[in-house]
């Protein structure tokens, strides 16, 4: 860097001494050559001709900008004489301060676009009276600095891939060392863990490194304890669900049995035609339905859901079916059936449970249907050649809920070709993804939608638009459904 400070500065002071500072501002003001100036114009281009000088010139500085005065011409773009230049970035700053009488002489260092690093020097030329009237500037090309530079970068390079290299195989050794093999031991225990499971082996491996991959051996150890307590626990607990599961299988047939699931259920009997289905929530469910002959021109139909579910509901639901079935006699009134059921019912309720009921005896010969009803849903009624509508009838107390409630029966009357719809609550309030209940509404609707339609298929097409409905969610109350049409009169 001093070689090239004081070869370019040299220069610089050169043509200062060589050039008249008198002369200098004639040439900007006249813009007019002469031989003078031609003789210095000569002198720059040999100098530059015969040195390593780039750029050799002299200019004006002013305000806004600079004015070429001489600019050597052994390269193309030389300036001419008067040419303006704006400044360079900081340009207006270097050149106040080589106006001062006594300058520093220290090179700058820019990047040339055709030469790559260059030193720049400038030096003021002064006039007889002294004072500074242009300035010499001079730009010769460093390829030793642009040597010294390729050299530094590479050795820094080439420095840094050893260090990366060395760094790499010492890391690589200890992560082996501390977590590859370590892991690998792991890896393999673990293996061994899996295929000894059901033997009385167990999961041992000695890993000692003081970090969390030993914690990771110790939990591992403990893992497999605990996998071969549960897996033991699990086995257990799978036998007896499948002991459950054969109970309720066997109780899910004892219960289906007890509901009438022979259809059609009285071939012989032109007068009605009865269907009814019953879908249980769970593998037992506590809803149930019933109809039998009471006598010969006396037809009952039950529809009763018990609260609760499983195998308690099941079992409640048994005894409340034989009891209705068993006190619904000839000639007896249905509010003293279910009265009397109803102190039976809650001196045996151990388990709280209570029940919904409804219960109807058609008359088969006057088309008469005495009903009675605990608590439960009110039957549809579809008028022949009409259409299907709540029949708004008082319902009672629950069975099994309080002793010593009398209950009152009703009656209406059916016409041949007339039908009986019944249903428990499950039917209304399936619920689909969004929550949304099925309803009286879209029941209402289902039913007018299938008026002319038999019983069983009248059910069929009720369960398909419940199924749509709730399209897919679970079930959490029994369906059951039933449909009583009523034919013809019985001949007396």
């Amino acid at each position: 860097m001093e070689e090239y400070n004081d070869l370019a500065f040299s220069y610089a002071r050169t043509a200062v001494e060589y050039i008249d500072g008198d002369r200098v501002l004639t040439y900007v003001e006249t813009g007019k050559k002469d031989d003078y100036y031609q003789q210095v114009q000569d002198f720059l281009n040999a100098t530059q001709k015969q040195t390593d000088i780039k750029y050799y010139y002299v200019f004006v500085p002013y305000e806004d900008d600079l004015v070429y005065v001489w600019d050597a011409d052994n390269r193309e773009g030389a300036r001419e004489l008067g040419y303006h230049e704006g400044y360079m970035v900081d340009g207006k700053e270097a050149v106040e301060k080589i106006y001062r009488q006594n300058p520093p002489e220290e090179i700058s260092i820019n990047r040339d676009e055709v030469y790559g690093y260059i030193a720049s020097a400038f030096s003021p030329i002064f006039n007889s009276a002294g004072e500074p009237v242009a300035v010499v500037g001079v730009d010769i090309s460093m390829p030793q600095i642009q040597k010294e530079l390729f050299g530094f970068i590479l050795m820094i390079v080439l420095s840094v891939v050893g260090v990366i290299i060395v760094s790499i195989a010492v890391f690589y050794t200890l992560v082996r060392k501390r977590v590859v093999e370590p892991i690998n031991q792991l890896n393999i225990a673990a293996k061994e863990m899996v295929g000894n499971l059901e033997q009385e082996s167990k999961f041992n491996i000695e890993i000692h490194t003081g970090d969390e991959i030993e914690e990771l051996s110790e939990a591992f150890k403990s893992m497999d304890a605990e996998v071969r307590e549960y897996i033991h626990q699990l086995s257990e607990v799978t036998a007896e669900k499948e002991r459950i599961g054969t109970e309720l299988n066997v109780a899910t047939h004892i219960q289906s049995s007890m509901l009438p699931c022979i259809f059609p259920a009285f071939p012989d009997r032109s007068e009605f035609d009865i269907y009814a289905t019953m879908n249980p929530a769970k593998e037992v469910g506590g809803d149930f339905y019933d109809f039998f002959m009471v006598d010969e021109k006396h037809l009952a139909i039950v529809m009763a859901d018990v609260s609760g579910k499983g195998v308690p509901a099941a079992l409640f639901m048994v005894i409340g079916k034989t009891l209705i079935k068993d006190h619904t006699q000839p000639g007896r009134d249905l509010g003293e059936v279910f009265t009397e059921v109803n102190d039976l019912l809650c001196e045996s309720n151990s388990e709280g449970l209570f029940i919904t009921a409804f219960e109807g005896v058609l008359n088969l010969e006057t088309g008469e249907f005495v009903f009675v009803n605990a608590g439960h849903e009110p039957p549809f009624i579809c008028k022949k050649g009409g259409k299907f509508e709540p029949y708004a009838i008082q319902a009672g107390f629950v069975l099994a809920g309080l002793e010593g409630i009398k209950y009152q029966s009703g009656s209406m009357q059916l016409a041949p070709g007339d039908k009986v719809f019944q249903y428990t609550d499950g039917v209304t309030e399936a619920m689909n993804k969004d929550n949304e209940l099925y309803g009286m509404k879209r029941l209402t609707d289902a039913l007018c939608r299938n008026v002319d339609c038999s019983p069983t298929e009248l059910l069929a097409a009720v369960k398909l638009d419940i199924d749509e409905f709730v399209s897919g969610s679970p079930q959490f109350d029994d369906i059951t459904m039933l449909c009583l049409e009523y034919k013809e009169q019985m001949k007396a």
